[in-house]
């Protein structure tokens, strides 16, 4: 069976200066893997290249056997690819509702009604507070309501940058948990963490990155 995301030889620049060097991964079907590197070592780079936010000197990308590099960056998100970046970005004057259904309505998903019914029944508590403003929202609240917005869109590959950096430990394990329950779903999820404190028993493999190299990869036992 084909690989969910194959990347190989991926070189990316910012300023002109070389962020991610020959940079290869491979995620299975229905597999989560660990992507592990201190900050500054490229996960945010390479997260971000995967959704066409950032430009791709050399190399390729592989999503379900196309070729992701084809698809212009908006359209990313509707071949199934879910994404929640560290810094949350949601817009604070919308509701937490609309913060969750951006992505669909962008994309024009079908079945927003059953994708949202869906994602309230991996996060209960984001429906608890749909209708609040985002901007009312503690910042650990306002991650569960992140990845409430990438899963609206992730079908096939969920994408998580540092989704425990900043929250308390209960809540880390909260989304630990809403993580690992999507494996029924059959979704890819591809984590990033300073070290695998949080997600060690959650991720089936590993990949580490130094210095926008990725060095080592570990098939967990």
């Amino acid at each position: 069976m084909s690989a969910t995301l194959d990347i190989h030889g991926l070189n990316v620049d910012i300023g002109g200066s070389p962020v991610l060097n020959d940079v290869a991964l491979s995620i299975a079907p229905s597999a989560f893997v660990g992507l592990i590197g201190r900050n500054g070592a490229g996960k945010t780079t390479l997260m971000r290249a995967i959704m066409g936010l950032l430009a791709v000197r050399a190399g390729t990308m592989t999503f379900v056997d196309q070729d992701l590099r084809s698809v212009a960056p908006p359209r990313r998100a509707k071949l199934g690819i879910g994404y929640m970046p560290e810094d949350r970005r949601l817009v604070p004057e919308l509701t937490v509702e609309e913060n969750v259904l951006l992505p669909a309505w962008a994309n024009n998903e079908p079945a927003i009604n059953e994708r949202l019914d869906f994602v309230y029944t991996i996060l209960p508590e984001v429906r608890e507070f749909a209708p609040r403003r985002a901007s009312q929202l503690s910042g650990g609240q306002q991650k569960l309501v992140a990845l409430a917005r990438a899963l609206t869109c992730g079908r096939r590959l969920l994408l998580c940058d540092e989704p425990f950096e900043g929250v308390a430990p209960a809540l880390a394990r909260r989304i630990v948990e809403a993580i690992a329950a999507l494996r029924a779903t059959g979704v890819s999820v591809l984590l990033s963490e300073s070290d695998y404190v949080h997600s060690a028993d959650l991720i089936d493999s590993l990949y580490v990155i130094e210095r926008g190299v990725v060095t080592s990869s570990t098939v967990k036992q």
